[in-house]
């Protein structure tokens, strides 16, 4: 058996930038910074940064480029994967390893006070306490990698 899951809760580093490929499926890219603390050997306290490259496809996409922009909280949930391409000016070989989100949580809007509930998105369907929050319809087809334009 194989596992290739990965969740991610962190703060966007630039606002998210929404394409559509040549079928009409739109796609939103965006990055994702973590952090981690932790001690070292000497007791002091050490901090690093993690920059993660997100993708979202479908309806996910519009609803992220819509309502979330650079410093906002989120919560990813989706699959890994590494992508390869020949680059044109240099003739090199490219990769590039993303998190293809499953589902797009949003974090806080950082003012608890202003009482507006923020979106979230989910590609799997949970108990609805609201009857108007709109569901995600994924397509039908298949999406190739092939026509991701970046």
């Amino acid at each position: 058996m194989y596992l290739n899951k990965a969740f991610v809760i962190g703060n966007l580093t630039r606002d998210p930038e929404i394409k559509a490929l040549p079928s009409g499926i739109k796609v939103c890219s965006f990055s994702v910074a973590t952090n981690r603390v932790w001690k070292d050997a000497n007791g002091a306290k050490q901090e690093a940064a993690d920059y993660h490259n997100i993708v979202v496809f479908g309806r996910q996409a519009e609803t992220v480029a819509q309502y979330m922009k650079k410093g906002s909280q989120v919560m990813i949930e989706g699959r890994m994967q590494t992508r390869s391409w020949d680059d044109a000016g240099t003739g090199t070989k490219k990769y590039r390893t993303e998190i293809i989100a499953d589902r797009v949580q949003f974090g806080s809007s950082g003012s608890p006070a202003s009482g507006t509930p923020r979106p979230s998105t989910s590609g799997a369907s949970a108990p609805k306490d609201d009857s108007s929050m709109d569901s995600i319809e994924y397509p039908d087809d298949a999406i190739n990698v092939e026509d991701i334009p970046f």
